[in-house]
């Protein structure tokens, strides 16, 4: 049972009684029927051709043998194609399955810490990029060739059991020689530090430069700065390195070798002699020497051969797509609540004693944060980088939980309230938004809305006539077209506001207008003011410019509030807010001056 279990468990079997019969049942049971198929047809052919010479021995009429040989001959040469075109279409639906599997793995769990866990995303790197090509063959490429390797040896099994109707023994002797070269080879294909820690970390590193390479956001910087050769340069090694790693583990020793020579010689010695001796003492009749001699060459397809490679290699990421949705799930849940949130906050968003730390083993961003946001006013947020402003944004989203203490909204913990509601109530611009290559309507309501609010919510972040809502915001699209840096932001901002057109009622900003210069920024807020008037906002920023036309300030230091006031009373206050806004004002003030000189 234990063996059975370990089998069972095994990256080759879950593949292949796994990932392949769950991801197309009738293809895959196809597939293994052309794998038996094909396998008698070798053992098959031998028999059909002791038939007809033993019929052209006996001078018997050769039309019924003539036939079988035909037919076995004409399946032979037929169904090896359509076996192979079966496979790929098998492997590529196996593929695509596994990818699916994937994709719900990283969106279906409510959280995102499944996605900044280091020890998943190494596995979650290996298992993206498995059909790839990046960390072995395509699964279309690779079916082809495990279908043959089945086909090898069960064609090698179905000669053996032929060759046991001319003495028992022979194909115990030579099956066992060519079977036992899966044991004494068999550690030449078998790469067990895969998954190391010093693979794992070239891989990455192998990753990150070809994504540098072949992504556009660095096609820029790669050519400005002439690190092209650079980026090819760190892959290819990375990649060698690899390469080295896992020829280092495969090498072929010396002594196997010549063991596994030297048995299937004597083998082969002893079954072919035994043949030889029979068919000279007339024994053997020369029909049943063809067969049982084209049988004990068959049985050689039992060797150890690439089908090992191949099938490991296809199978080693299988267990890992496989586990990544429950390993993901677990890390990215949250309680899903079920209090209704329509209409909240109608009173404050507060922050009681909330602790938090992305890892445990390291200080945590926000220890002991109480702050209280009234509903209907705006807030800003300003520290240090690693105060813990962008994490206080992400707590409010329920995107993590925190460890101690409770967000409460209306004296109401968040965790209480049904999530997908509460969410609808939030609208958010972070630093690293998204640029869909979507038309400028999709953009804006991701979800859907009216197209006089999607045109509305343009107009008052700023990007009216920027392009038709129906274009597509990327270059790489017949008609499309793409957006400055400042652009982008608007659009960005017009997707907050047209949510709040359709029902949000906290709206988030974290560093909204960085890409934007002061005055386009200071316009840019204020109109985003006007139109959340009646909504709770929070405004995570750097520049002071912006911030002062916010209601309330708070200074973050140490994940705690050191400061909270408007801005006339922390300026009044003459502590940490007064001393990085005047850093500030300094910097534009020389700035201005040296422009002017």
């Amino acid at each position: 049972m234990g063996a059975l279990g370990r089998l069972r468990r095994s990256a080759e079997w879950q593949l292949l009684f796994g990932a392949i019969v769950r991801a197309g049942r009738a293809l895959a049971l196809t597939w293994w029927a052309l794998v038996v198929l094909r396998a008698l047809l070798p053992a098959a052919f031998a028999v059909a051709m002791g038939i007809l010479v033993g019929a052209v021995q006996r001078a018997h009429p050769l039309a019924g043998p003539l036939v079988l040989v035909g037919g076995v001959f004409v399946a032979l040469q037929t169904l090896s194609p359509l076996h192979g075109e079966v496979a790929t279409n098998l492997g590529a639906r196996t593929a695509a399955w596994l990818q699916d599997r994937l994709m719900r793995a990283t969106v279906a769990p409510p959280g995102m810490a499944h996605l900044e866990r280091p020890e998943l995303m190494d596995d979650f790197t290996l298992a993206r990029d498995f059909d790839l090509g990046i960390t072995g063959p395509p699964l279309s490429v690779s079916m082809p060739f495990i279908g043959n390797g089945f086909v090898e040896i069960g064609g090698g099994l179905a000669s053996a059991l032929v060759l046991a109707r001319y003495r028992w023994w022979a194909p115990i002797v030579l099956g066992g020689a060519w079977l036992s070269t899966h044991v004494l080879l068999r550690e030449g294909t078998v790469w067990r530090d895969w998954r190391s820690t010093e693979v794992m970390e070239h891989q990455r590193h192998a990753d990150y430069a070809y994504r540098m390479a072949v992504d556009a956001p660095a096609a820029k910087e790669l050519r400005l700065f002439g690190l092209a050769d650079w980026a090819v340069d760190r892959f290819a090694s990375r990649r060698r390195r690899l390469l080295d790693l896992s020829l280092e583990a495969m090498r072929l020793r010396q002594r196997p070798v010549l063991w596994t020579l030297a048995l299937i010689g004597a083998a082969n010695g002893l079954v072919f002699w035994s043949l030889a001796h029979d068919a000279s003492g007339a024994h053997l009749s020369l029909g049943a020497l063809v067969v049982f001699a084209g049988t004990a060459v068959g049985t050689s397809s039992l060797a150890f051969g690439e089908f090992d490679w191949w099938l490991r290699t296809a199978a080693q990421p299988v267990p890992v797509v496989m586990s990544l949705e429950e390993r993901m799930g677990a890390v990215g849940a949250l309680a899903p609540g079920t209090r209704p949130a329509a209409g909240m906050p109608a009173r404050e968003i507060r922050f009681r004693g909330v602790r938090f730390s992305y890892d445990a083993s390291v200080e945590p961003v926000l220890d002991g944060l109480d702050l209280t946001i009234p509903a209907g006013t705006s807030m800003a947020i300003v520290g240090q980088n690693g105060a813990g402003k962008t994490t206080l944004a992400k707590l409010l989203c329920r995107l993590y939980d925190p460890q101690t203490g409770a967000i409460e909204v209306d004296g109401v913990d968040v965790r209480t309230l049904e999530l997908a509601a509460w969410r609808s109530r939030l609208a958010a611009v972070f630093q690293d938004f998204v640029r869909y290559e979507l038309p400028l309507r999709d953009n804006v309501a991701p979800m859907g809305a009216p197209e006089d609010v999607v045109a509305r919510s343009l107009e008052q972040a700023g990007a009216a006539g920027l392009a038709g809502l129906g274009t597509i915001l990327s270059r790489a699209y017949d008609g499309g077209t793409d957006l400055s840096g400042g652009q982008w932001q608007r659009i960005a901002l017009a997707r907050a506001l047209c949510a709040v057109h359709v029902g949000a009622g906290v709206v988030i900003l974290d560093e909204p207008t960085a890409q934007l210069d002061v005055r386009g920024e200071a316009e840019v807020f204020d109109r985003i003011l006007a139109a959340t008037r009646a909504c709770t906002t929070i405004l995570i920023s750097h520049r002071f410019s912006t911030v002062r036309h916010a209601d309330r300030i708070c200074v973050l230091e140490g994940g705690r509030v050191v400061e909270l006031g408007s801005h006339n009373e922390l300026m009044a206050l003459g502590g940490r807010y007064r001393t990085m806004f005047d850093l500030q004002a300094g910097r534009f003030t020389e700035e201005t001056d040296e422009l002017l000189a």
